[in-house]
């Protein structure tokens, strides 16, 4: 879900650069998150492979903070069995707009210490969600009835009656335009029943990273795969103006990296949706004709028996159809778009990861989407600093990725065994290297005794030297009392010798001062 997409300006660290970059949403929340990686280059060894299912995903001018709550796996070392459960959302600002129910996550990531990514199956991580409801308001529509003083004067195809006219007929719905004129709810414990995209069957997101035959190889090549898998969709359940989109045929988003371009490719079956309102069918969605739109009508000079509510494509708010002779001001339009497919392609020539090895072959990347929903506004809809689309929803965005060297991935065991009757060789002995002297981390063990066997000698000096007994005297306080030594002269013949013990003790613990890093060495040492 993106509210007021391409509006705020996208911020970076380098001067000038962030106004060449596309502008981000001003809120962005993302629910049931499957997503498989593996990296055979990563610099850390638990991110060679990584399968997580997240249950919610948010960013807030285009600051994403990492939520918790995720299900993750991660290898190596190997995971013989993958995780699963249940996910619960944390609680966001963007809660009154969303309602999850039955989120659940499975993952499993794998690495062989011997065989590496050559084991099956690699890094998979799959969510499910019972039912969804999005957008129960929308924001960025005014919250007052009256929109008196703020239609702006930069609308030509509006004169001043039909302003007045259009004020005139807002006064008379039943909500403000931010709950669409009653047909919202505009709170978060009504459901589906009010609001704009709901799912009333379950959803599931899979993802996958798997090694595959390279024809004519002993190698393998790259692949990643996403698929979805959902029954319907509703726009504005519960109300006269329902839109049911079934889903006729579910998408499947694959990238498969072989090393070199030829034989590289990136595999999409796009959706094919049914969109019917009052058992009628307003369009079929497919590869053919991605792209439906349905008018948000405001009636003009209203009929006293209709609700006052909107009217949402053909149908009127009491569930007839519209009539020829009904005036009506269309404010905004729902737009419904699938696939939306997106490729790119890279030859790699580089390091993959900052430190790493160079690496020569092929990259390649590819987006898709089941449905895309945006609420846009008209000409009519004459309010200042308005966005391109009012809301954005959407439902089954894919993402694959996958990079290969070239000649493909070679797999094998790190271990070599001994051909059968021959004799493993003698293992050979570890060289003898002479640590560097670079600090005084090497000499700190030697001062350490030397200290303390000066330290021991001047215990047992001093404690062999006669003194005086001192005699202790009390001192009162209120419920307490404590004793102190009373200050005599003491014989100035004992002075010479104890001094330079004292003396001695000083230096030696001065010298006995252990560098910096090398307690843990002592101890070791000990």
């Amino acid at each position: 879900m993106r509210l007021a997409p391409e509006s705020t300006p996208t911020n970076t660290i380098l001067p000038g650069f962030g106004d060449e970059l596309p502008k981000q949403s001003a809120a962005e929340l993302g629910v049931g998150l499957a997503s498989a990686q593996v990296n055979t280059e990563s610099y850390l060894a638990f991110e060679r492979s990584v399968a997580q299912a997240s249950p919610l995903g948010f960013a807030v001018q285009g600051r994403a903070p990492q939520t918790p709550g995720s299900l993750a796996q991660t290898a190596s070392p190997d995971n013989p069995q993958g995780l699963s459960g249940g996910l619960a959302l944390p609680k966001t600002p963007l809660d009154t707009l969303l309602t999850v129910k039955g989120l659940n996550g499975n993952v499993h990531a794998r690495w062989d210490d011997a065989l590496g990514p050559c084991v099956t199956p690699l890094s998979e991580a799959k969510t499910s969600l019972a039912s969804l409801s999005v957008l129960n308001a929308i924001p960025t529509l005014p919250s007052s009835p009256d929109l008196t003083g703020m239609l702006t004067q930069d609308t030509p195809k509006l004169d001043a009656a039909a302003k007045q006219s259009l004020i005139d007929s807002l006064k008379g719905m039943t909500a403000p335009l931010s709950q669409l004129g009653g047909l919202l709810s505009g709170t978060p414990d009504t459901g589906e029943k009010g609001s704009l995209l709901s799912l009333p069957e379950t959803l599931m997101a899979q993802s996958s990273v798997e090694l595959v035959d390279l024809p004519g190889s002993a190698n393998k090549a790259v692949k990643t795969t996403s698929t979805l898998q959902a029954a319907s969709v509703r726009l504005l359940a519960g109300t006269p103006m329902e839109v049911r989109i079934d889903v006729v045929s579910q998408p499947t988003l694959v990238a498969l990296a072989t090393g070199v371009e030829a034989t590289s490719a990136i595999t999409y079956t796009a959706p094919v949706l049914r969109v019917t309102q009052g058992g009628k069918v307003l369009g079929t969605l497919d590869a053919a004709n991605p792209k439906l739109e349905i008018p948000v009508g405001i009636p003009v000079a209203g009929l006293p028996e209709l609700p006052k509510l909107p009217i949402i494509g053909g149908i009127l708010p009491s569930g007839g159809d519209v009539p020829a002779e009904l005036e009506k001001l269309d404010i905004g339009v729902l737009r419904l778009q699938i696939a939306q497919f997106n490729e790119k392609k890279m030859a790699l020539n580089g390091p993959l990861t900052q430190g790493g090895p160079t690496i020569k072959g092929f990259m390649l990347g590819a987006t898709a989407r089941l449905l895309d929903l945006q609420l846009l506004p008209t000409d009519a809809l004459g309010l200042p600093n308005l966005p391109s689309a009012l809301a954005q929803v959407s439902l089954g965005e894919q993402i694959v990725r996958a990079a290969a060297p070239e000649g493909g991935v070679v797999c094998g065991s790190t271990t070599t065994a001994p051909p059968a009757g021959a004799q493993p060789p003698p293992p050979q002995a570890r060289p003898t290297i002479p640590l560097a002297y670079t600090t005084a981390a090497y000499k700190t063990i030697p001062i350490f005794w030397l200290g303390t066997a000066l330290l021991l000698a001047g215990v047992v000096i001093v404690s062999a030297m006669p003194s005086r007994r001192r005699e202790p005297a009390l001192v009162g306080t209120t419920g307490a009392a404590a004793i102190v030594t009373t200050a005599e002269p003491e014989d100035t013949t004992a002075e010479p010798e104890a001094e330079p013990e004292t003396e001695a003790v000083a230096e030696s613990e001065e010298e006995a001062e252990p560098a910096p890093g090398a307690e843990s060495e002592s101890g070791d040492e000990a």
